[in-house]
């Protein structure tokens, strides 16, 4: 994996002289609050400053951010001109990150970073996640929201793998527990997902193991609603481990159906991710049922049905859908390389049985 991870408190300030190596000028990329109320935007400055490379702050990133969005961010970083972005946040600033350290480089349209070809690579990219979910401070991937296409939709190419990946678990501590745990069950749904893909390798499913064993290890506290430091370090840990897993293996069907949850009904994509988990593990039951139990075992639950049952103590409700929406989103999810990921023969009606069970 082309990404260095550093982990630990302060490392970030502490390791400053890895960002001078980068250059002389940063972009940071966040969104409007979640850097500044986790501290890491205090301590991305006060290394910059140690350093003495200029920065400029480019703070409007949107939860699950548009191509107009990204484009305003290129649009900031080709006037400033850095050597390299700097994006703190969870998924939705660090894919923001990578997205305009493409268009920093290359005067495109927004859309066109669907190519996933470019005139001029990628400019270097560090990553501070400040939740424990997403795990893109290290894969190649940047997911944003395509309004024409009415779903989220990603891009990738190597060089958008993070140079550094700072893990400081201090950065998630003041998330209110309905963002721990949304972010917690993205984290899950990354290990499951790779596990169970027929992308899975050797590596991956050793990366998928070490991170569920550890993600079961925080359970008690998601569900009791008080992490200690401990249970948000592994849970930190665990979210970067399941990003890893997935940049081998890609997501699948849960991701899927789970983009429509989030872009037509506004639930959070982990959120959206957890509801689905335990029907795609009945579903992956018919084919890989000792990968299934393996999951199971490693998160110290003894069936589907206890799964599913922290699964929605978790996540909560699902939203209500109408038939012709389970339709639509079956259709549009069976379309998907997700899908085609999945393990067994997922069609339409698979899809929509899914939905309608979860």
């Amino acid at each position: 994996m082309p990404t260095r991870v550093i982990h630990g408190e302060r490392e970030l300030v502490k390791q400053a002289g890895l960002l001078k190596q980068l250059g002389n000028r940063c972009l940071l990329v966040t969104g409007k609050t979640s850097a500044r109320v986790s501290g890491a935007l205090d301590d991305a400055v006060e290394a910059l400053k140690s350093q003495g490379i200029e920065y400029e702050l480019f703070d409007q990133v949107e939860n699950n951010p548009s191509l107009e969005n990204v484009g305003a961010g290129g649009k900031a970083a080709r006037k400033f001109r850095p050597d390299f972005i700097l994006g703190i946040g969870g998924g939705s600033p660090l894919d923001a990150s990578k997205a305009v350290a493409v268009l920093a480089v290359n005067n495109i349209e927004p859309e066109e970073l669907y190519r996933n070809k470019f005139d001029n690579p990628p400019l270097p990219i560090v990553a501070v996640p400040t939740t424990a979910g997403t795990g893109s401070e290290v894969t190649p991937y940047s997911v944003l929201t395509h309004n024409e296409l009415e779903t989220k939709k990603s891009f990738s190419v190597p060089e958008l793998f993070p140079r550094i990946a700072f893990l400081d678990w201090r950065y998630t501590e003041k998330l209110p527990l309905s963002i721990t745990r949304d972010t917690a069950l993205d984290a899950l749904s990354h290990l499951v997902e790779g596990y169970l893909s027929r992308k899975a390798i050797g590596t991956s499913d050793f990366l998928a193991e070490r991170g569920m064993k550890l993600w079961a290890k925080c359970l008690k506290g998601l569900r009791e609603g008080a992490l200690t430091p401990e249970d948000r370090d592994l849970l930190l840990v665990a979210s970067t481990l399941g990003g890893m897993v997935i940049a081998h293996t890609g997501t699948t069907l849960v991701h899927a159906l789970g983009y429509p949850l989030t872009y037509y009904h506004g639930l959070p994509h982990g959120r959206a991710n957890g509801l689905l988990l335990g029907e795609y593990l009945r579903f992956s039951a018919q084919y890989v049922p000792e990968r299934v139990n393996d999951v199971l075992a490693w998160l110290g639950l003894k069936d589907i049905g206890e799964f599913s049952r922290i699964m929605g103590e978790l996540a909560g409700p699902m939203v209500g859908l109408t038939g012709e929406e389970v339709k639509q989103y079956a259709a549009k999810a069976a379309a998907t390389k997700n899908a085609a990921q999945s393990q067994g023969d997922v069609t339409e009606t698979v899809l929509q049985r899914i939905l309608e069970c979860s």
